[in-house]
């Protein structure tokens, strides 16, 4: 096997490993940086949320009062300007979704699912988390969530949720006896739940890898095609050269042209060395003639 395939094989399995260890690192790093951008995308749809929950609360709900007095309006509650206000979000981006998913809520459309029963429980079950994120499937692709928990710190808020007798009859008379009472002060009673949709940035993730793929080949090309032609011009066309007059010299030809290359490196030294070796073989001959 010539030392030219030889070099290219080496080449190639060093190529091979090297773009496949490359191809796994970039394909998690992009990936990764995918899903931290959507993340900030949830918290920014989070803090939006609460932004809004916040406005209600202080400036809304006092101007309201006295209307709650003859008619319950759930304009007046944080959670639910928040959820209207995403909601219009959600026409124009329906893969967006926020909820404050609640395992006894008074309004029966923030009951929570399955898969927020889950996360309220993890809540319940860690006191110390803050925050959880998560990756589901939904019919659309899939999707990252990030959860916060809702927990009642204020006794004040309780006193439309403690037992219907003590709750305003305006709220029982929109939503009923039956839901959102029996809560209790410090402890998970729901999530707030951000979902957004994972499989677009992903996508581009795995787009960007192609692009980096391809550039990571183009490279080890043309450093393959630069280390051929030098390995040609400065290692096997000299080498070859010096053969074919070894092998002149070895049948008597002492006539044959020196080999001569004007470097100092490696080559040179043994062009020069093969030289002299061939002036001494050429005057000992002569001698054994003599």
């Amino acid at each position: 096997m010539k030392l030219l395939v030889k070099f290219n094989l080496v080449f190639l399995l060093v190529f091979l490993v090297g773009l496949s260890a490359s191809t796994l690192i970039a394909r998690g790093l992009l990936r990764q940086a995918a899903k931290d951008e959507v993340i900030d995308r949830a918290r920014l749809l989070m803090t939006g949320a609460n932004g809004v929950s916040t406005y209600t609360a202080t400036q809304i709900k006092p101007l309201l009062e006295t209307q709650m007095k003859y008619t319950f309006l759930p304009q007046s509650i944080p959670a639910y300007s928040a959820a209207e206000v995403l909601a219009h979000l959600q026409k124009t981006y329906p893969d967006y979704a926020f909820k404050s998913a609640m395992l006894n809520p008074t309004n029966p459309r923030d009951r929570a699912v399955a898969w927020e029963e889950d996360i309220v429980r993890t809540f319940k079950q860690s006191a110390d988390l803050k925050e959880f994120i998560g990756e589901r499937e939904t019919p659309t692709g899939a999707a990252l969530y990030i959860a916060r928990p809702i927990v009642i710190t204020n006794p004040g808020c309780l006193a439309c949720h403690s037992t219907p007798d003590a709750a305003p009859k305006t709220l029982t008379d929109k939503y009923g006896p039956a839901n959102g009472f029996g809560w209790t002060l410090n402890e998970p009673l729901g999530a707030q739940v951000v979902s957004v949709p994972l499989t677009l940035p992903l996508q581009l993730a795995d787009r960007e890898l192609l692009v980096v793929v391809g550039v990571l080949t183009g490279v080890f090309v043309l450093i393959g095609a630069a280390l051929n032609l030098m390995l040609y011009r400065l290692v096997i066309r000299p080498v070859s050269a010096l053969s074919g007059i070894a092998d002149r010299v070895s049948l008597g030809e002492f006539e044959a042209p020196e080999f001569a290359v004007k470097s100092n490196d490696e080559i040179g030294v043994l062009s020069e060395s093969f030289n002299r070796m061939r002036t001494s073989l050429s005057h000992a001959m002569k001698m054994l003639d003599s």
